[in-house]
Formats: structure tokens, sequence, C-alpha cells
């Protein structure tokens, strides 16, 4: 894609940001959703439905290694059988290689990218890139077997909160902080509702969009849900989706209410639909936006 093809896509994402308000739901398909994504796709819509908003589906699948067979049809499956509908059709990354192939080119030739050979093993223990690689020339082609990564020169005012992020692995795919944000922008997002374990990729992301001369989003990181150990729930251990509660006999009412009260939007117990919860909220809505600030972070 030319340079002003993928300006006019960053202007068409803008002016839809000023036209409506508009939220997404990201799950990766590397396994069934577990509640606690569930939660935080119910926060979500009820966020953009709340400010009759539009709400898109998108598919996080740029990671061939980490999708699972049918994991894309199950999350879509549990999302409709909760009520939680989407508007047009779903988004999946891996039909947008072109666009951040291009972006990545655009920013390349702009010089706003370097070559970065620091292992895995170089970095363990470093929470912020200290720029290691910036300024040493390194080439971009296969040295010793391995490619380089590719890091992105972010203004001043975000070294310190995250320094260079990666935008293109060394395994040669592109990297979630390139992906989400040109996702963000072109599709006129401006609203972001996810788990807080994505707190310390807010300021990458700012950056991205910075570089690009763009506005961010507004991020809010929701609290995750928690095993009775307190432990992250997670699709690696099989932390248990819908599929157990259905197969008991549990109705989607029942499970919307058990997520909403687990936030104290309703009382315990409570049965409700995903419409009647946002139709109740119209009512009070000082009780979810409270919530929300409350969680909000960025």
């Amino acid at each position: 894609m030319s340079p002003d093809h993928l300006e006019a896509l960053l202007n068409q994402g803008q002016r839809l940001r000023r036209q409506r308000v508009c939220g997404r739901f990201a799950p990766t398909p590397s396994g069934p959703l577990h509640l606690g994504n569930l939660r935080t796709a119910l926060l979500s819509w009820l966020q953009v439905r709340l400010k009759r908003g539009q709400w898109l589906l998108r598919i996080d699948d740029l990671d061939p290694p980490r999708v699972r067979p049918g994991a894309t049809d199950s999350a879509l499956d549990d999302l409709r059988w909760l009520g939680l509908h989407w508007d047009g059709d779903v988004i999946f990354q891996s039909q947008r290689l072109g666009i951040y192939s291009s972006f990545l080119s655009a920013m390349r030739r702009e010089g706003l990218l370097y070559a970065c050979r620091c292992t895995r093993k170089q970095l363990a223990g470093i929470d912020i890139y200290p720029g290691t690689c910036r300024h040493r020339a390194l080439g971009w082609r296969i040295e010793g077997g391995r490619l380089p990564s590719w890091r992105l020169m972010v203004p001043d005012s975000f070294a310190s909160s995250c320094g260079d992020p990666v935008v293109r692995r060394a395994d040669g795919f592109v990297a979630y902080h390139l992906a989400t944000v040109v996702d963000e922008l072109t599709l006129g997002i401006t609203d972001v509702v996810r788990g807080d374990d994505l707190v310390s990729a807010c300021s990458a992301h700012q950056a991205v969009a910075a570089v690009l001369g763009q506005p961010s989003p507004a991020y809010h990181h929701v609290p995750l849900l928690l095993t009775d150990g307190g432990l992250k729930l997670s699709k690696r251990d099989q932390a248990s989706g819908t599929a157990p509660l259905r197969a008991l006999g549990w109705e989607p009412e029942q499970l919307v209410g058990h997520l909403a009260a687990s936030l104290d939007l309703v009382p315990s117990g409570t049965c409700v639909s995903a419409v009647d919860l946002l139709e109740s909220l119209r009512m009070r809505p000082r009780v979810f936006w409270g919530l929300l600030q409350q969680v909000a972070g960025s």
C-alpha cells in the first residue's frame, strides 16, 4: 500500500471516531473463553451499549502456533449464547496482514525502526527495554540462523515508560503492539475495555499511536477474575468456561447474573439477560460508570 493509502486509512478511522462511540472485544483463539474473558466481554459490551455505540469482534489470530482448531467457533457461540451480539462481520487479524506489513514498511522507510538482536535470555528480568541495539546499526538479514526483531523508536516522552517496543518479532510474525494499535486506529475504536494484566502494554500502545500521529483510544483496565486461590484464570490451565456450566443446565441469564454479581452490579444469585442488565443500568448509570472509573487505567 502507498503512503497515501495508509494515511487515508488513518484518516478514515479518525472520522469514524468523531462520528460514533465504538468498542471491541479481541480474544485470541488459543482455547475456549474462560469466565474471566467473558466478564471482560460483558463489561466492554455494556460500556459501549450504554453510550449507544457499536461493538466490534476481532479475533487476534496472528500467532499460528497458538491458534487451536475450533476455538474461534467456540468463542462466537459463547458470545451469542450470552446475548453479547456484535456489529458487522467478525474481523480476523490474519486477514489484515497486508495492512500491518505496509505500516511496517512505511515506518522502516522513514527510519523509525531498527534491528534488535537481543535474546530473551539477555532481556530476562528487564521490564523496559534499555535501547541496547538502538544505535548499533545491525543488519536486517539472517545472522547465526536468526532474523532480528524490529523495534520502534518511540518519542522521548515514552522512553521511560515503555522503551522501544517490538513491532515485528524475530520469527517474522507481526507483533501484538503494532497490530492492535493499527486496528484500533483504522477501525475507529474509541474505547477499549480489557483486563488489567494489559496495563503494562498501555504506554507502548500510546507510543505507537503517537508515532503514527494519532490520539489513542480511551483505555479501561478491569480486574481479572481469579481462582479461589487468587490465581489468574488461564486457557493454558484449561480454566473452565461455559461448557461445564451449560452441561449442568445453566441458562445464559444465570451466567450473566453471576458475572455481574462478581462486580457488585447486581445482588448475588440474580438471573438477568445481557439486554435486561443493560436496561437496568440505563436507569442507574452511576453504578456502572462508578465501577468503570474505579478500575480504569492507562
